[in-house]
């Protein structure tokens, strides 16, 4: 899936490296959090797998491409196999959730039969199909968070990032959408965190990568079993509040 081999970046002949000798690879299917403060490389290591920038030295191979061989034209081709999320999510304001979601599949020319069933799929999938004709101002925080998951994932992404996408919501939002992109991987899809969040990270017990002046520092493992406890508590946590809601709307219906 991601492959750097003895990867270093400079961007100005001479200068200070924005990374150094990064090895890392990353599989199929796997949660990764790319942990470091501001200044650490994170920001760089995104514009390599991106395809933004080319390494100074190394190879650097992302789906299979040597990303620094690839042409011009063929990076967009590259990109439609991502999902992106970004910190301020980026919605369009003049539209509503499902064209916010359908957009990128528009743009590749996708027949709207497909486009309709795979959007109606992707909203259900983050419990917002009741949401569909909304437009962003009207949403709260979480809300949009989740229209911007739904719209990194409608076009069968291999591999989704998510950016910093905490960085402008409140602890439980956070939670909220750790757990979604959790799910998400859950599907086989590779899913890359980019945080400076400690603290978020420890909880959730996958691989964590720390950067730290350009280099890795730590490459922590996945552990299997807290992840499938902690898995198993949440998915005990939801069937019980949709009980629940299923009770109190019986109550009202008999009243």
């Amino acid at each position: 899936m991601i492959d750097f081999e003895h990867v270093s970046k400079e961007y100005k002949k001479g200068g200070r490296l924005a990374l150094e000798d990064i090895n890392l690879h990353v599989d199929d299917g796997e949660f990764v959090f790319l942990l470091g403060h501001s200044g650490a490389g994170k920001s760089t290591l995104l514009k390599l797998i991106l395809r933004e920038v080319t390494p100074s030295e190394g190879k650097v191979t992302v789906l299979g491409k040597d990303v620094a061989r690839l042409r011009r034209h063929k990076v967009p081709y590259l990109r439609r196999q991502m999902g992106i999320i970004f910190q301020d999510f980026r919605l369009i304001p003049s539209m509503t959730v499902y064209e916010n979601v359908a957009f990128s599949m528009y743009v590749t020319n996708v027949k709207r039969k497909e486009i309709r069933q795979r959007v109606e799929y992707i909203l259900q999938l983050v419990h917002l199909e009741d949401k569909a004709k909304a437009y962003p101002d009207t949403l709260s925080g979480g809300e949009q968070q989740r229209v911007a998951v739904a719209r990194a994932l409608v076009h069968s992404p291999k591999l989704v990032i998510a950016d910093e996408p905490t960085g402008n919501i409140d602890p439980e939002l956070s939670l909220e959408m750790m757990e979604l992109l959790e799910k998400v991987s859950q599907t086989g899809i590779t899913v890359l965190v980019v945080t400076h969040e400690h603290e978020l990270v420890h909880q959730f017990h996958q691989r964590v990568v720390t950067l730290k002046n350009g280099r890795i520092i730590s490459d922590t493992p996945a552990d299997p079993e807290a992840v499938a406890a902690r898995t198993a508590a949440r998915e005990r946590a939801e069937a019980e509040a949709k009980a629940i809601a299923e009770r109190m709307e019986q109550e009202v219906a008999t009243v």
